[in-house]
Order: structure tokens, then sequence, then C-alpha cells
């Protein structure tokens, strides 16, 4: 795509140096020596025998612009194809992304599950330690909530991520 982008630039660069070489050609004035008729006729007679040349010279240029144009609207249907072409691929890269992504941040959540479940278990054996005595000397639980306590985990079932929980 960035050759036919560059293929296209260079198209456009020669036809516009092709259009500047055109208006220099054709934009000679007639200049005669000095105002004399004699002058005059002569910068006539030269002008009409150079028009045939600057004639044919014009008419090439012509063809050869035509043709670059003709190859440039060529090149642009080649870059609008390719784009359009590309379109797709595009989308399903993007999508590609995103799922990569999305795994990428279900497995940090699994991560961070895991190590809080092994610091919810730490607690409960903790407190299921000190939950006698602390009952002894405030006469009211140490920890409450702890029994039902779940942890949320993704799981994939091939394509499919399903947020579940693991109780503790």
């Amino acid at each position: 795509m960035d050759q036919i982008q560059a293929e296209i630039e260079a198209i456009l660069s020669q036809i516009e140096v092709l259009q500047r070489e055109r208006d220099a050609i054709t934009g000679s004035d007639i200049l005669p020596e000095n105002d004399s008729p004699e002058a005059i006729a002569q910068a006539y007679r030269h002008q009409a025998r150079v028009a045939a040349q600057v004639s044919a010279e014009v008419n090439g240029i012509d063809n050869a612009i035509a043709a670059l144009e003709n190859q440039l609207q060529h090149k642009q249907r080649q870059l609008r194809q390719l784009q359009v072409n590309k379109q797709p691929l595009r989308k399903e890269e993007l999508l590609e992304e995103a799922l990569q992504s999305a795994y990428e941040r279900a497995d940090r959540i699994n991560e961070l599950a895991r190590e809080l479940a092994e610091e919810l278990r730490e607690l409960k054996a903790i407190a299921y330690d000190l939950s006698p005595s602390y009952w002894q000397l405030y006469h009211k639980p140490f920890i409450t909530g702890l029994k039902g306590v779940s942890v949320p985990f993704f799981r994939s079932d091939g394509n499919v991520l399903m947020l579940t929980k693991f109780i503790i």
C-alpha cells in the first residue's frame, strides 16, 4: 500500500512538472527587436516557424499528461481496493487485540483472586485460633461473616469467559 502511495505521489509530481513545462512553452510572447515594421514582421514570421514545433511539443506534453492521469486513476483505484480489502482485516486485528487484552485481564483477575483467597484463608486460620480467647476477654466475636466468603474468578469455556466465584 505504501508503494502504491509513493507511485501516486511520483505520478502527481511528474504531471506537475509537465504542466509547468507546458505553461513555459506556451507562455512565450512575441518580442520584436525594435518597433520597426520589418522587426515586427520578422518576429511574427519566426513565431510562425516555431509555432509548429511548439505545437508538436505541447501536443506531446498533453499526451504524456493524459497518459499519466490515466495511470494515476488506475493507481488510485488500486489503493482504494487495497484499503477496502484491508478494512475487514483491520477489524479482525482490532478484535484479536481486544480478545488478547480481555484474556490478559482475566488472567490478572484470577491471579489476584488466588492471592485474595490465600489471604482470606490465613485470616480465617488466625481468627479460628484467636476467637476463643477474644470471646472470653471481650464477650463478642473477633471476626464475623467468614463462613460464606467467596472470591470471583474467570473460567474459560472455549472462547467464552465466564465470571464465577469460589467459596473460601
